[in-house]
């Protein structure tokens, strides 16, 4: 499945079990030997909500939250009959997360609205080593002279926005692993450049950490959407245009959630031997 581009491998863990997710996920999101995406995705029994995801990277990792997957999950657990529920509640490892789902002429998931909660500012809790509360459009210096003006925002996961124009230019399999790795993040960090074309709508690339650059990123367009407020370049509702397409982002002013919206596409389904898992 996938959300406008960023794919995953989806398994029912109602019904199958692995072993090893993270060997499984490097294995199998190959593209070239494999079957091809940005990881691995989980949809599991919860104690306390209607269902739970664990999330791996390509890179065998395991990463808090995805807002992609998360709508996937959605639209999955209702075409499939795991729910009848219009209002899902989701369990990841960055908290729980709301679901909306709204239904095409075929009653099946065609949009999905996820409540991503409150953006985290605060710079020991992104992480960062950085203690001030607020880290909007902070210089830093990358290598020996590579120099940023960095946002850096948590939506459960760290992510570091970048504003600057061209941004096809940009060489983000240079750029993106320097920031990813860099000794400021203790966790490595997600990484966004973003061209504003208007109050309303922005432009981004994305390098995510553990698989690189990727279609889309729905945390991501959630944290430079807050970025783009931060630093005054941004209204509260704006587009974002990526590279697999377009997310409808929020910053709710009265309860302070991030909204996210967009579609969610099954791409094939198919069984794999015992042995080559």
């Amino acid at each position: 499945m996938h959300g406008i581009g960023n794919d995953y491998i989806y398994v029912n863990g109602f019904e199958e079990e692995i072993e090893n997710p993270a060997e499984f996920a490097i294995k199998f999101s190959e593209r070239h030997k494999g079957i091809g995406s940005d990881g691995l995705v989980l949809i599991l029994p919860s104690t306390y909500c209607d269902f739970r995801m664990r999330m791996f990277n390509a890179d065998g990792s395991e990463s808090e939250m995805c807002g992609n997957a998360s709508r996937c999950i959605g639209k999955y657990v209702y075409d499939k009959g795991l729910t009848d529920k219009m209002d899902i509640t989701l369990e990841t490892l960055a908290g729980v997360k709301k679901i909306k789902l709204f239904l095409d002429e075929n009653k099946k998931v065609e949009t999905v609205t996820v409540d991503m909660g409150e953006p985290i500012l605060e710079g020991s809790r992104i992480p960062t080593v950085f203690n001030n509360s607020n880290i909007v459009n902070e210089p830093i210096t990358i290598g020996t002279n590579a120099n940023y003006n960095i946002t850096c925002v948590s939506m459960g996961n760290p992510h570091t926005v970048i504003f600057t124009t061209d941004i096809d230019k940009i060489n983000l399999s240079e750029v993106g692993p320097s920031i990813e790795n860099a000794a400021i993040f203790p966790r490595r960090t997600n990484v966004e450049f973003i061209d504003v074309l208007s109050k309303d709508r922005l432009k981004m690339r994305v390098w995510e950490r553990g698989s690189g650059e990727t279609m889309a990123c729905g945390t991501g367009a959630c944290a430079a959407a807050v970025a783009g407020v931060l630093n005054g370049r941004s209204s509260r509702n704006v587009t974002v245009e990526l590279l697999g397409g377009e997310l409808v982002i929020e910053w709710n002013a009265f309860d302070n959630h991030v909204y996210l919206t967009g579609g969610a596409t099954t791409v094939f389904e198919g069984e794999l031997e015992t042995s080559a898992c």
